[in-house]
């Protein structure tokens, strides 16, 4: 009996996890008092998705295309709407509001790990100056 029991437990624990939905809010107001991505910071796993919502008007969520990892594809929501992305190639992914990159408003999603943080570093310097701020922050999170 305890054999199974051990077989069993070992067999569950090596099964892939689920992949995850998690969700991002586009707000007016963020923990900075500006525009926001919220959270703007999240870890996932390969194949986890990520949700963008628009709660308040005038925001979209895009990809910046000189800071996402080699392989990967951007993409580009349209203002006021939500978008559903998939993440699936390992590495950190910039993000922002193209209204609002001038006021900061950018994120930062990192796909198991970081593997092209020196790279998003150096792109960072060239962010207008609230979002290379923001960027810089958010990539200091980065592991």
């Amino acid at each position: 009996m305890l054999i199974a029991t051990t077989i069993a437990v070992m067999a569950v624990g090596a099964a892939p996890a689920a992949a995850k939905q998690w969700q991002v809010r586009m707000v007016n107001a963020g923990p900075t008092g500006m525009s926001a991505f919220v959270p703007a910071f999240l870890v996932v796993a390969p194949g986890d998705t990520v949700k963008y919502v628009a709660v308040d008007k005038g925001h979209n969520a895009e990809a910046m295309p000189t800071m996402i990892p080699a392989g990967a594809t951007a993409f580009k929501g349209k203002t006021d709407e939500e978008i559903e992305v998939t993440f699936t190639t390992p590495g950190l992914y910039g993000i922002k509001c193209k209204p609002h990159v001038s006021m900061g408003m950018v994120g930062l999603i990192e796909v198991k790990d970081a593997s092209n943080k020196a790279e998003l570093t150096a792109i960072a310097e060239k962010l207008p100056p609230l979002a290379k701020k923001t960027m810089t922050g958010l990539l200091a999170q980065a592991k």
